[in-house]
């Protein structure tokens, strides 16, 4: 199995919107996207899969010294062999793909966020990270496509926080900031114990337009030169603002169940979202 073919099955295994976003790029944009994609993968599931915290990080502090192998022409395992490829095609900095290791450490570390501000810069680093290496590989002429970028991968992963409450919550995770919860007069242990509430449903309310206002902000940033070459970003977030509405639509009952498109879905939203920009 070549770099490449690894990656590719580790892309699609997961089933994830981003897989189906950038089925339609270029082949090499392509490569490149899903060696990313499964570099994310990859360190996500040390944290996700590894029971034991002194292990999880003895393991992503490897997968920093392989990043640095690879950067330095010497990368050893598949993921890496791909990225280091991608690196050098389409100039990703070393320092982004570091950050999101910084962001997987913070979940050895930190169960619960005080306010907003503690948030971002979670989010920051598991995802605007992500959707700044993207708009590298994707190609932009103007630069507020960076800040698009970074929005839209904010906008992405608040959109995760509120789709996986319940699931982060049997982790003993809760993400959502502690000051809104008590604005909202919401207990830990209502959501640890899976206690659904109208107090709940504002909570979520509030959480989703939120995320709806990020995604605004940064298509809104997206400059017109910019949106064919940015098509596969615009297709993830047709994709992900569907699951936002249907998370709404259910009430925002996200503690017992986790919402999910149809594969079918996804692939028509991204293929129809491909195909309107494609001007």
């Amino acid at each position: 199995m070549t770099p490449d073919e690894y990656c590719q099955e580790k892309a699609a295994a997961s089933g994830s919107s981003f897989y189906y976003s950038f089925l339609f790029l270029p082949p090499p944009r392509r490569r490149a996207i899903t060696a990313l994609y499964a570099f994310c993968r990859e360190v996500d599931d040390v944290v996700d899969e590894c029971s034991d915290p002194q292990l999880a990080r003895a393991k992503l502090a490897w997968w920093r010294a392989e990043l640095a192998a690879a950067y330095a022409g010497r990368p050893s395992h598949p993921v890496t062999q791909a990225l280091a490829a991608a690196a050098g095609d389409f100039n990703l900095p070393q320092e982004l793909l570091a950050e999101i290791i910084d962001g997987m450490e913070m979940d050895l570390v930190q169960t619960r966020y005080a306010d907003f501000k503690a948030l971002h810069l979670y989010c920051y680093r598991v995802a605007s990270t992500v959707g700044l290496l993207a708009a590298e590989i994707f190609g932009y002429e103007d630069r507020r496509t960076l800040k698009y970028a970074h929005d839209l991968g904010l906008a992405f992963q608040l959109t995760n926080i509120i789709r996986d409450v319940g699931e982060d919550a049997r982790r003993g995770r809760i993400y959502l900031p502690a000051d809104e919860l008590a604005q909202f007069d919401v207990g830990a242990e209502d959501i640890l114990h899976s206690r659904y509430s109208e107090a709940f449903r504002r909570l979520m309310t509030f959480q989703i337009e939120r995320a709806e206002r990020y995604y605004e902000q940064a298509l809104a940033q997206l400059p017109a030169q910019d949106r064919r070459a940015q098509r596969a970003g615009l297709a993830m977030a047709a994709i992900y603002r569907a699951l936002l509405a249907e998370i709404r639509r259910d009430g925002g009952r996200v503690l017992d169940r986790r919402m999910a498109l149809t594969p079918l879905r996804k692939l028509w939203i991204a293929w129809r979202t491909w195909f309107r920009e494609r001007k």
